[in-house]
């Protein structure tokens, strides 16, 4: 993958910067997105630069603005040519019952976690039509295979995901692109570890029982999902050795979705 353009949505913190990290040790140009202090986005694309050997740019798009979204998309392909590799990452979740969820909330939360997806999908293909080539892997999650109480926004995009990798594969399916979905189950990011804490003030915990609790009903395995093999999961989809897995809807749970 040497030399390609990867653009990975919410990569700043979290799921996306590991998998921002693991495709650039593996050659690939880098267009960062996602929100944060300037200088620890510097910091981290510096990082990115300095290890690897590789070319990282980041771009502050709002993907709940498709004029943003545009913006992002025009500015990769102006800098790499064209984006051989996306990842749609970026999300936005809330937590309350259905007849409580804010209209506002709502709505952004389907413009980031959907609409985004499909304008970038759709300013993506033109270029991966032409070289006959492209990897385009949707971060969606164990709540794209189960339902939950009080995340009716993060269920309902994360499922519609799934359709939206199956509808984009099939179209795609004799071009040289594919299209797939990851389903991690909890890993330990950011988002998680400030409900971990949480969780360890309200009830008085140390971490670990802290952690455990958290996890109690989840993951069979008792332990987060480790964000470097979700990121080595999203490598291997886009490799060559990844050529005939399309359309997929892929968890990594430790177990969680065989229950």
């Amino acid at each position: 993958m040497k030399g390609k353009c990867a653009l990975i949505t919410g990569s700043t913190s979290g799921l996306g910067a590991a998998t921002a990290a693991r495709l650039a040790a593996d050659g690939c140009n880098i267009v960062l997105n996602g929100f944060g202090a300037r200088s620890e986005i510097e910091a981290q694309r510096q990082e990115l630069e300095d290890t690897h050997g590789v070319r990282v740019v980041y771009h502050g798009a709002d993907l709940a603005h498709a004029s943003e979204i545009g913006q992002l998309m025009d500015a990769a392909i102006e800098i790499f040519g064209a984006v051989d590799i996306l990842i749609n990452n970026a999300v936005v979740r809330n937590f309350a019952p259905i007849h409580e969820m804010p209209v506002a909330a709502w709505d952004r939360s389907i413009a980031v976690n959907v609409s985004s997806v499909f304008h970038t999908i759709r300013l993506s293909l033109p270029g991966m039509i032409e070289r006959g080539w492209g990897r385009i892997i949707n971060m969606s999650s164990i709540y794209g295979l189960i339902g939950a109480v009080n995340r009716v926004d993060y269920v309902t995009s994360k499922t519609a995901l799934i359709g939206m990798t199956r509808a984009a594969a099939l179209e795609c399916a004799q071009t040289g692109i594919t299209c797939n979905a990851v389903c991690p189950g909890s890993a330990s990011t950011p988002a998680i570890e400030e409900r971990v804490q949480a969780i360890m003030t309200n009830e008085r915990l140390p971490h670990d029982a802290a952690v455990e609790k958290f996890l109690a009903g989840k993951q069979p395995s008792g332990r987060f999902v480790a964000s470097s093999n979700v990121a080595a999961l999203v490598a291997f989809l886009c490799s060559e050795a990844g050529r005939d897995i399309n359309g997929a809807a892929i968890p990594i749970d430790g177990g969680w979705s065989a229950g």
